[in-house]
Formats: C-alpha cells, sequence, structure tokens
C-alpha cells in the first residue's frame, strides 16, 4: 500500500513560525512532526512514500530526502500553490497508482495503530474508509458519525458527531470525476457518504491536530514528558 502525506500548506495558524519553517518540520519531542509519521509508517514497511509539497517545499525536500535513511522510497508531488486536500491528493494520483492508498496529514500527530488501515487494501472503486477521533475542543461539533455497521454518515444538525483525524484510507476512482486544481476534500467526501461509499472507526488514543503555536507547544511537553517516563502511552506512536 502506497501512502500520502500531506505537507503543503502554508500553515497560516501557526505565524510566525511557519514564515521560516514549513509546518511539517516544526518539532515536538525532539523530531520534526513528519518524522514521526515516517518512521511509523517504515517499522510496518509501507515503504512507498509520497509528499506533496508547496510552502517552502525546498524545505521539506532537503530533510526528507529520498527516504533511504529511515529504508522508504520518497516521490514528492509538487503544487505551484497549496491545491488543499483533495487538489492535492488528485495532482499526486499519477504516482500512487491505482490500488487503494494511505492518506495521513502532516500537520497531526496520533498513537493511531496504522497497522490496523492494512485490512483496507482491497476498497472497492471510489470508496474510502476514515479514522474519526473525539471532537477537540477547537471543533467540538465534529464532522460526521460513525454507524453500528461501520459505516460513516452525516451529523445530523443540532447534534455531534465525531471528527475526521486527517487519517483515511481513498481508491482513485474517489477523485473520478474531479478537475484539476484547488478543491478541499469535504465536498467530495458528503457526496461519497450520500452515496453510501464511506466507512470509518472510531479511535480513542491519543491524537492531537498541531494546529496553533500554543497547541504545539502543549504536545511537545506531552512527549518531553513522556520520554522521561510520566505518559507512557504517548510514547507508542503507530507501529
Amino acid at each position: 500500500m502506497k501512502v500520502m502525506i500531506l505537507a503543503a500548506g502554508v500553515g497560516e495558524r501557526m505565524r510566525p513560525l511557519t514564515e521560516h519553517t514549513p509546518k511539517p518540520l516544526l518539532e515536538v519531542g525532539g523530531k520534526p512532526l513528519i518524522a514521526w509519521h515516517i518512521e511509523a509508517l517504515a517499522a510496518l514497511g509501507l515503504d512507498e512514500l509520497v509528499i506533496n509539497v508547496s510552502h517552502l517545499a525546498g524545505q521539506i525536500m532537503e530533510w526528507c530526502g529520498d527516504g533511504s535513511r529511515w529504508g522508504v522510497r520518497i516521490c514528492y508531488s509538487r503544487e505551484p500553490e497549496p491545491l488543499e486536500t483533495a487538489g492535492g491528493i488528485h495532482r499526486a494520483l499519477p504516482l500512487l497508482g491505482d490500488a487503494p492508498f494511505l492518506v495521513v496529514n502532516g500537520d497531526v500527530w496520533t498513537s493511531f495503530p496504522l497497522q490496523r488501515l492494512l485490512a483496507r487494501r482491497n476498497l472497492p472503486a471510489g470508496a474510502a474508509h476514515l479514522v474519526l477521533v473525539d471532537n477537540p475542543p477547537q471543533h467540538p461539533d465534529g464532522d460526521f458519525c460513525v454507524t453500528t455497521g461501520g459505516g460513516v454518515s452525516a451529523r445530523p444538525p443540532d447534534t455531534r458527531g465525531l471528527t475526521y483525524a486527517g487519517i483515511g484510507v481513498y481508491t482513485a476512482g474517489f477523485f473520478a470525476g474531479m478537475a484539476p486544481g484547488k478543491l478541499p476534500l469535504r465536498p467530495l467526501l458528503d457526496a461519497a457518504i450520500a452515496r453510501g461509499r464511506v466507512s470509518g472507526e472510531h479511535f480513542r488514543g491519543a491524537w492531537t491536530d498541531v494546529g496553533t503555536p500554543q497547541r504545539l507547544r502543549e504536545l511537545d511537553a506531552r512527549l518531553v514528558r513522556a520520554n522521561a517516563g510520566s505518559e507512557d502511552d504517548l510514547t507508542s506512536h503507530s507501529r
């Protein structure tokens, strides 16, 4: 299974940190955010990675290189300007191939066991599978609901759902008919959910959307404490 790490965003809410450093290279627990993902993927034998880059792209490409220091192969999908999630994935499809592929946001940290998604290698054409988490304070209502049968449904008005974790498995057919260019993922998800083409699972473990300097500092502090042995649950990333 190939993997795409989304790393092209500008990181507006992280300014001034992202004025000179791309968000995936900001450090938590002594290493860049993107390194946590690459190490976890390499440990699972997922060694064909595609990283999309735009903002300060050269820094990410220089730091990650060809992936050989982790025993993986990295290809880059360059975007003249950030194309948002769906636009970035669509542009990278020639590198990702026809088989279902894993997508991970480069600006999240999680202990989610990525090996669970290997069972989704055979998703039918046009389908997707999402990892959802409990709603963080900055997103209290969530995005979607998970049904008892493992499907993903729209969140009814005036109710709380779960938050998309930025981790999922997609098929190339999920993006069929999409025109090249900038497009967020949500419209495609809403349409596919209405057609019953999206499954999902609820992960209750550690997950952080590192969207602001404060959240970056808080996560770093937790990981430092974990490395000192006081929060062992945070040290077990996706192995």
